[in-house]
């Protein structure tokens, strides 16, 4: 079926539509704030930026979905999930609301990106939640497709948010005004979610009462040692840490990457700001259009070079072709540079969530998926500390483009060297 088609057979659920109006109202306001948030820390023309600040920025924007992650579902599953989806927007208001008003008044970086973390663990916290209620507004039959339409839709609304973000950007300025009223306006719209989840019935979403469930103290201790299980588990599957792996790398290479992309345009290619965002948009805009062309061409590529082939390719392609591309230093360059990341990265991660789903016990599937998403979001930060020690302060460097391709072709080695022959051929599910 097609994703219209897939979209269209999960809305004619009532309560779905209600659950699916309130992910796609936040994520809107979620791409506001994050543009707001990367206008602040990469492209204010009010002070100058350093690989170290886009490292910075980065870990605000990443690192709430690693470290709150495994530990969300151990109040999601004690709470009325719908009480949630009510009370987490209006707390993220006010700390939008907060970090507007520190932004105003000229507060420093730290304290800015202090209430940033905050609003991004309450956002993580609700997301988890909408995650968490899916079942209980669709038949058993239509989860695998509610799944498979809910985080795309999301995702394309973020990306819209963050379009909007841009042009609201346009409008206010781009000083600390105009990130201020951009918080303010993502709070606004983010303010609108409690009106859509109060329509739902407040028992609808779950949980169930369970009285053997242990405390919440007790619970988060078993959260820690869960992901020292699922280490030990995934450690003992070649092909899925294989996988995982070769994600991995691409995460750390590709946080790099678009660290190094931030600081060319800022510097190098342009002194000003807003020509350099509208470059980083193109870049955004090819790399967003290849993760599109990877949903379509992955499954096909795997059916016919087997997913154990496909993933070092996908690796090599991007350390051969990046460096071609982008040792010339020409803008053109890494706006074809960013597709072929984006068509490669998503390819590999497309390969990693089947592998890891078809491998893994399914006894140990929640805990590696938590380690999983620890490691997608902690590499992409990781990788622009890297950028912050490898980067001169215009960004041009042959040495950080040498280290990236080589990255690359060795995170293929490595795959190739761990898994060295295709065991079996599975169908590949698109992300």
């Amino acid at each position: 079926m097609s994703f219209v088609s897939d979209l269209r057979v999960v809305l004619e659920g009532r309560n779905f539509r209600r659950l699916f109006a309130t992910r796609l109202v936040s994520q809107f306001s979620d791409g506001i704030f994050q543009f707001a948030v990367a206008g602040y820390a990469f492209f204010n023309p009010e002070k100058q930026t350093t690989a170290a600040e886009i490292a910075a920025g980065m870990a605000v924007l990443f690192l709430p979905y690693s470290v709150l992650g495994p530990f969300a579902g151990v109040f999601i599953d004690r709470w009325s999930r719908r009480q949630i989806l009510v009370t987490a927007p209006i707390v993220r208001g006010t700390l939008l609301l907060l970090a507007a008003g520190l932004v105003a008044a000229g507060a420093s970086d730290g304290i800015f990106y202090a209430v940033a973390l905050a609003v991004l663990g309450v956002n993580r916290f609700f997301l988890a939640a909408l995650g968490a209620s899916l079942p209980h507004v669709v038949p058993t039959d239509r989860l695998m497709v509610a799944n498979a339409v809910t985080p795309t839709s999301g995702t394309v609304l973020t990306f819209v948010g963050a379009g909007v973000g841009f042009l609201l950007r346009e409008l206010f300025g781009a000083g600390t005004g105009g990130t201020a009223l951009l918080l303010l306006c993502s709070g606004l719209v983010f303010g609108l979610t409690p009106l859509v989840a109060r329509t739902m019935e407040r028992s609808l979403l779950g949980p169930a009462y369970d009285p053997a469930l242990p405390q919440a103290r007790e619970a988060v201790r078993h959260v820690l040692s869960g992901l020292a299980d699922g280490a030990r588990h995934i450690a003992h599957q070649r092909s899925a840490a294989a996988a995982l792996g070769g994600m991995a790398t691409h995460r750390l290479l590709y946080g790099t990457s678009v660290a190094a992309v931030v600081m060319l345009y800022r510097y190098y290619f342009t002194t000003d700001t807003e020509a350099a965002l509208k470059g980083i948009a193109l870049v955004l805009a090819t790399s967003g259009a290849g993760y599109f062309v990877a949903a379509l061409i992955t499954p096909w590529a795997t059916e016919r070079f087997r997913i154990e082939n496909w993933i070092p390719a996908m690796l090599a392609a991007c350390g051969v072709l990046e460096f071609a591309l982008c040792a010339t230093f020409h803008p053109w360059a890494f706006m074809i540079a960013g597709f072929v990341l984006g068509v490669a990265g998503q390819s590999v991660k497309i390969c990693a969530d089947t592998v890891v789903q078809r491998d893994v016990e399914d006894a140990y599937l929640g805990r590696v998926f938590s380690l999983y998403d620890m490691l997608f979001n902690g590499m992409t930060v990781l990788g622009a500390v890297l950028a912050a020690v490898l980067l001169p302060p215009n960004g041009r460097s042959y040495l950080a483009l040498g280290v990236i391709a080589a990255g690359y072709l060795l995170g293929a080695l490595i795959y190739r060297l761990v898994v060295p022959t295709a065991a079996r051929q599975p169908a590949v599910a698109t992300d």
